[in-house]
C-alpha cells in the first residue's frame, strides 16, 4: 500500500510523512534526500553542471542507502550534509536531468516493491506511483514555507538571511512547476491539506484522519 504526500518545499512534507508512517506502521521514503544525495557526490567531485552525462552516470551508480531516518552515500551517514543550502541550491540540477529522473523513478518503484509505505516528494502521485491507494498535497504559504526553512537552516549553523531562503524557494517553485518531467503539480484525485497555521502535530492527526477515513 502506498500514500503518496507531495507539495511544494517547506510545505512540511518530510516531517510529516514521517511521522504518518510511524502513526500507520508504514515504511518512510524521502524522494527528495535521493536527488541531494546524487547533488552532493556531483559537488563533491565537482562536476561541470552542464554535463548531463556526468550527472546521469552518478545517479546509475550512486552508492545510496536509505532508512526511515537516515541517509547513506557509500556508507557515509550524510543525513544533515544533504539538507545545507548550498546543496539545496543546486539540487535543482540532478531534478531537472532527465535520466536522472528516469533513474530515481525506477529506484522508488523498486524501494517500495515489497511494503506498504509513505513517499513524499514533488511527482509521487503524478509520475512515480499514479495508482496510489491514497494521494495527499500538501501546501503552505510563501512566507510560512520561507520561515520554516529559514528556521531550519539556522538551526544547522548555517549563515543565512531569510530574504535569501525566500528568494531562492521562490525561484525554485518556478522551476518545480515548469519542469515537464516530473513538475510539481497537483494530482486530480489527491486531497489537498493547508499546512498554515496548525501545529505539525495537527498536520499530522488531519493526514491520519484521511488515511483511516479513505481505508
Amino acid at each position: 500500500m502506498i500514500v503518496t504526500i507531495d507539495g511544494p518545499a517547506g510545505a512540511g512534507k518530510s516531517s510529516a510523512a514521517h511521522s504518518l508512517a510511524k502513526r500507520l506502521g508504514f515504511r518512510f521514503l524521502d524522494t527528495g534526500a535521493m536527488y541531494r544525495a546524487i547533488t552532493l557526490e556531483a559537488m563533491r567531485r565537482q562536476i561541470d553542471w552542464n554535463d548531463s552525462g556526468a550527472l546521469a552516470s552518478i545517479a546509475e551508480n550512486l552508492d545510496l542507502r536509505i532508512t526511515d531516518d537516515c541517509v547513506f552515500l557509500g556508507g557515509e551517514d550524510v543525513t544533515d550534509a544533504i539538507r545545507s543550502f548550498d546543496v539545496t541550491t543546486h539540487t535543482r540540477h540532478a531534478a531537472d536531468n532527465l535520466a536522472v529522473r528516469q533513474r530515481m523513478v525506477q529506484l522508488q518503484r523498486e524501494l517500495t516493491a515489497d511494503a506498504d509505505f509513505v513517499t513524499e516528494g514533488r511527482d509521487q502521485a503524478t509520475v512515480v506511483f499514479p495508482d496510489a491507494e491514497y494521494k495527499i498535497y500538501l501546501t503552505a504559504g510563501d512566507e510560512v514555507r520561507a520561515q520554516r526553512r529559514y528556521q531550519d537552516l539556522i538551526s544547522r549553523g548555517e549563515q543565512v538571511t531569510l530574504a535569501e531562503v525566500l528568494q531562492k524557494q521562490q525561484e525554485r517553485d518556478e522551476r518545480d512547476r515548469q519542469r515537464e518531467i516530473g513538475g510539481l503539480r497537483k494530482a486530480e484525485d489527491s486531497i489537498e491539506v493547508s499546512t498554515d497555521g496548525i501545529s505539525p502535530e495537527e498536520v499530522v492527526q488531519r493526514l491520519e484522519e484521511i488515511v483511516s477515513a479513505c481505508r
